[in-house]
């Protein structure tokens, strides 16, 4: 994943929801009772962990029980530590009291809640990068200290790994083909951070690893659900009832549940997108173009699928009156460069959603040579009266237009395909009138259309048609 693209935009809860949720996740609770329950007689060790002797106590009032329960716990301190609600007050006598931030979970805003909640999420996902507890004891040199060449664990690398985990599963979140609101099988997941997206038949080298992938990951997704980041099915236990062979991943759809599926919750999203800013990733949201100008809109949404840029405009339409809204988007939906056949789509399809109120605003335009078919078509459809026959100059150069724009927002798509396929049979002698049109994008799509066009003879004549147009330009 480029952080030189954007990502597709992602449509978030609303803040006061997210900030309820972030309260009722498990970790961010209990870190929340013990940063209440500390006080004069709670001590730390030097690395600010709660000294063994509390741990009974501190999970005895996180109602907490068995073998998992001190270490539980721990990392709910750790988590009221590192997120501000609880404050050191002597390092060397290991003192402690609350912190500043926990009056921000009673007393705060939705972004203060929020705020903290990141700083918890930073912290499990930290954790969920170290091995397990016995691999760093056995790793441990005659001082002490850690050996990390033993343990075959590499910080950095670990890291980076489970980013690039977290941001495949944002990616198929947010993409308008991808899961949604839907689970992604671990599987899928380990795969597209090993696999090559040109290896036909995986080999078993490369299936191994994903299997020793999907065995970190299922570690790491049970350590990220308790803060809320996502909600997590665990590898099936029946499939590592071999001790000394992990499951082999799957290689059909049979059953797929059992290896694993993992889905980001609402909270999740918001605190991934919080992550992708923060390193620099363009990760737009629904709603942030509300309060922008036309050109604004237009230019954001060219890059967003069909549903995400009818929900920004929408938001954006709901902020205006229709009349002014349709030509302040008319004004913005002009001009000559690469990006204004697609500014003209996304124009049209905003006009679409305002109604009978955008008539004037399209009459006013019918006589603008880069409006003007869009008008007529928009008024036609809505069997306007009055509306003037285009010339076959004006039609030829809206048909561009629109394949360019097409272009534009999906590339070569089956739909741009069928498109192409239908201009070329209604129009006997397209190309001998189309290389004429006196359009910028003209010579581009024209070699597009020759592309696309499955009959050899057609594409030739496109080929040629779209020579024609650039000795054309170049004159």
């Amino acid at each position: 994943m480029s952080d030189s693209s954007p990502l597709p935009p992602v449509r978030l809860h609303p803040e006061p929801e997210l900030a309820r949720a972030a309260l009722s996740t498990p970790l961010l609770s209990r870190a929340a009772r013990l940063a209440r329950w500390a006080g004069p007689d709670t001590r730390v060790d030097a690395g600010g962990e709660l000294v063994e002797e509390q741990l009974p106590a501190a999970a005895d009032l996180l109602g907490l029980s068995g073998d998992d329960a001190a270490a539980y716990a721990s990392e709910a301190w750790r988590v009221a530590v590192d997120a501000g609600l609880v404050e050191i007050v002597d390092e060397e006598a290991g003192t402690v009291r609350a912190g500043e931030e926990l009056t921000l979970l009673t007393g705060g805003s939705p972004a203060d809640v929020l705020g903290v909640w990141l700083a918890a999420l930073e912290t499990v996902i930290a954790d969920a990068g170290v091995p397990d507890l016995d691999d760093l004891v056995g790793a441990l040199d005659e001082g002490g200290e850690i050996d990390f060449s033993s343990l075959d664990w590499d910080p950095e690398a670990e890291a980076e790994f489970l980013d690039g985990v977290l941001g495949n599963l944002y990616l198929l979140t947010v993409s308008e083909d991808g899961a949604g609101d839907g689970a992604v099988p671990l599987p899928a997941l380990a795969a597209s951070m090993i696999v090559p997206d040109d290896m036909g038949e995986p080999t078993n080298d490369v299936l191994e690893q994903v299997s020793d992938a999907m065995m970190r990951l299922d570690d790491q997704f049970r350590m990220l659900e308790p803060v809320g980041l996502v909600e997590y099915q665990p590898v099936d236990e029946a499939l590592m009832a071999d001790t000394d062979e992990e499951p082999a991943a799957p290689v059909d759809d049979t059953d797929v549940s059992r290896y694993g599926m993992v889905r980001l919750t609402p909270l999740g999203v918001y605190g991934l997108r919080a992550r992708l800013l923060e390193a620099g990733f363009e990760a737009p949201a629904v709603g942030e173009l509300a309060d922008k100008g036309a050109d604004a809109l237009l230019d954001g949404t060219a890059r967003f699928g069909q549903a995400a840029a009818q929900a920004e405009t929408e938001q954006w339409l709901t902020r205006r009156e229709s009349p002014a809204a349709a030509r302040e988007l008319l004004a913005a939906a002009r001009g000559a460069d690469a990006g204004a056949p697609l500014r003209r789509l996304r124009c049209q399809q905003a006009l679409s959603l305002i109604g009978a109120e955008a008539e004037p605003a399209l009459r006013e335009v019918l006589d603008d040579p880069e409006l003007g078919g869009l008008a007529r078509v928009w008024l036609s459809e809505r069997g306007a009266a009055g509306v003037p026959a285009p010339s076959e100059e004006l039609v030829f150069w809206l048909t561009i237009d629109t394949v360019a724009a097409q272009l534009a927002a999906e590339g070569n798509s089956e739909e741009l395909q069928a498109l192409v396929e239908g201009l070329a049979a209604q129009h006997s002698g397209f190309f001998a009138t189309a290389w004429r049109v006196e359009h910028p994008a003209t010579a581009d799509v024209l070699e597009a259309m020759g592309r696309l066009h499955p009959d050899k003879k057609v594409a030739k004549e496109a080929r040629k048609a779209a020579f024609k147009a650039r000795s054309q330009q170049g004159g």
